[in-house]
């Protein structure tokens, strides 16, 4: 068993719905455990924009812990819905 899978340091972020659907990440457990609520820091048309999220639920995938995030959009930066296509999809900021 590699050290990874007998001392897990990361964690699957999986984005389930808002700007970020369908998109992963990867974040470090902090103390063996994940985050409840994780923010995203997007680029919206040049503009720096904060993306809160909240976990629901979490799963073991193999070896490694997968959490799912739902969207906030009250507590996020405002996201203008009819910018490039309409689709609400965005790349995060790299």
């Amino acid at each position: 068993m590699s050290d990874s899978a007998q001392n897990p340091k990361e964690y699957i972020v999986e984005y389930v719905d808002g700007p970020l659907a369908g998109q992963t990440d990867r974040r470090l457990l902090i103390h063996g455990k994940y985050d409840e609520r994780v923010s995203a820091l997007v680029n919206v048309q040049g503009l720096p924009t904060t993306l809160w999220y909240r976990a629901i639920d979490s799963r073991q995938v193999v070896d490694q812990q997968q959490v799912r995030y739902r969207f906030e959009p009250s507590d996020s930066d405002p996201v203008e819905e009819d910018r490039f296509d309409g689709s609400m999809k965005i790349s995060p900021v790299i």
